[in-house]
């Protein structure tokens, strides 16, 4: 109703999951960082967070950055009985089993020894549970059974239990004990930061086509204070307050407008806590801020002690540790400033086009248009950089928790070449992950006068462009459009294309998909298994 009204593509703040939406706030990262070093160990792990405070997201870009042997097994609705359970776990791993009369034990048994073959074929099971605050303590008992499905090296099957805040507060029952003893990584998400929600609404914007001053700051205080920082109000809150300027004809969102929009979706609940909820909040915050500085100081200085180093770099930001310095890691050069690594990163990764870098890090990188290339900063996995096949700037972390950047320029069968600063460096590509957990940016050229994605019924020379690539993909027999229209024919040609490599097949041409149509075409570009990087 309003998108056209504000220029919008589409509705910016729409609940529905959509990957191009994806927003990753420090909190959210962290979070996935626990949940990575937890599935790479013999994890049984814990995340909770208020309701939409975005811990499906998280479990989604876990999902991206699982090794190909990976198997997944999702329960999603866990007011189950025992038998339930077990049998949603065969259907989801694909066990067979007899559906009229198996027993608890039978199905056991079915997943035991379905494990065990699939450790002997070297892979990897992991079990994520959806809305766990609904467990009943006998399933509870039965997840800790899970676990004990082992061999005399490692578990055969990870488990994710996702929940709300009360989940922590069953664990905590001293009949609990066994099933909280055995959780090896917690973590608590929690709302997002004024500034998060500020780059939060310009994000959906920016994915929409819209414009910041949409929203200006006193409107993004309101709107923060209001929803308290969970991403699933912001989404309603905004929503509705888009629908209450287009019907009042304003062209930006004020604060009345937004406070009449959350008295709508709210019920009428008071606008803001009061004085006195506000300075208890306050004091609160102080005495665990505090309490979490005394904790971290025994904590570190307890690591400090530890002779497992290599533990500490497993673990990387999440339990600092020991420095590993020998050339095969991704360690930071202890001669170089690191606070310099963002721009030696970047300057490398602009080398490998051969465009002229002016300072700024990823502000510099969202600024390279007037030379036919754009920027993408995205999260994934190595598959996804083999996909894209395009030099990367990757941030990382390095064992006492430090973040820096590094420019990855090539990769020889399973070595990764790596500038550091000035220096250069080999990495066998399954030890990457000890310091990234998946932020990279990397440079694709534009189609001529492209302003963004294409989508159907978009026209113009872009259009006559995507044309051209599809006609000459695997004989995907398009013909040259001469009504430069991106009709339902070549909808259907790049859905082919997506699917086929690994992306959503939704038809919309993003950066992604640009960049895999240039690699397809043969186009002259720097690349990691290429030309154009590397020693």
């Amino acid at each position: 109703m309003y998108t056209e009204y504000f220029g919008l593509r589409e509705s910016p703040f729409s609940i529905a999951p959509d990957p191009r939406y994806l927003f990753m706030s420090g909190k959210h990262r962290e979070a996935l960082a626990h949940l990575i070093y937890g599935i790479r160990g013999d994890g049984f792990i814990l995340l909770t967070g208020e309701v939409g405070t975005g811990k499906t997201t998280v479990c989604r870009c876990l999902l991206e950055q699982l090794p190909e042997n990976t198997d997944i097994a999702f329960v999603l609705y866990p007011k189950l009985t025992v038998r339930e359970l077990l049998a949603t776990i065969c259907d989801e791993l694909r066990i067979g089993y007899k559906r009229a009369n198996a027993s608890n034990k039978d199905l056991l048994d079915r997943i035991n020894a379905h494990l065990l073959a699939a450790h002997a074929r070297g892979r990897k099971t992991v079990l994520i549970i959806e809305e766990a605050q609904n467990l009943s303590t006998e399933l509870l008992e039965q997840v800790r059974l899970l676990t004990n499905l082992e061999t005399d090296s490692r578990k055969l099957l990870q488990i994710i239990m996702v929940g709300q805040p009360e989940l922590r507060d069953v664990l905590e029952r001293s009949d609990m004990r066994q099933v909280a003893q055995r959780i090896t990584a917690r973590y608590h998400l929690g709302p997002l930061s004024r500034e998060e929600v500020a780059a939060y609404v310009s994000h959906r914007l920016a994915v929409a086509g819209g414009r910041p001053e949409l929203f200006p700051p006193r409107t993004v205080k309101r709107i923060f204070r209001l929803s308290g920082g969970i991403p699933r109000l912001i989404n309603l809150l905004c929503d509705r307050s888009l629908l209450g300027a287009y019907s009042q004809g304003r062209k930006a969102i004020d604060s009345p407008t937004v406070s009449t929009a959350w008295r709508e979706i709210s019920g009428g609940q008071r606008e803001a806590p009061s004085p006195a909820k506000g300075l208890r909040f306050a004091i609160g915050v102080m005495v665990l801020v505090i309490c979490g500085a005394v904790v971290a100081a025994v904590y570190y200085a307890r690591m400090a002690q530890s002779d497992d180093s290599e533990r500490a770099v497993q673990i990387q930001k999440i339990k600092p540790g020991k420095i590993h310095t020998e050339p095969a890691t991704l360690e930071w050069p202890a001669a170089q400033p690191v606070e310099e690594s963002e721009d030696m990163a970047y300057r490398t990764l602009f080398g490998e086009w051969g465009a002229s870098y002016g300072g700024g890090g990823p502000s510099a990188c969202r600024g390279v248009v007037p030379d036919g290339l754009q920027c993408l900063q995205d999260l994934g996995g190595m598959n996804t950089l083999m996909r894209l096949n395009r030099p990367a700037v990757l941030t990382l972390f390095d064992s006492r928790g430090r973040k820096y950047y590094a420019a990855l320029i090539s990769v020889q069968g399973d070595k990764a070449t790596f500038r550091l600063g000035s220096e250069t460096r080999k990495v066998d590509i399954h030890r990457i992950e000890r310091w990234w957990f998946g932020d990279f940016s990397v440079l694709w050229r534009t189609p001529p006068d492209y302003r963004g994605d294409i989508r159907p019924g978009d026209s113009g020379q872009t259009v006559k462009w995507l044309g051209r690539q599809l006609s000459g993909i695997d004989g995907a027999g398009v013909e040259p459009f001469n009504d430069l229209v991106y009709n339902k024919e070549m909808v259907k040609q790049v859905k082919k294309f997506q699917l086929a490599n690994g992306l959503n097949p939704d038809g919309i041409v993003g950066p992604r998909t640009v960049i895999l149509l240039n690699s397809r075409s043969g186009e002259t570009t720097p690349r990691l298994n290429g030309a154009g990087g590397g020693e």
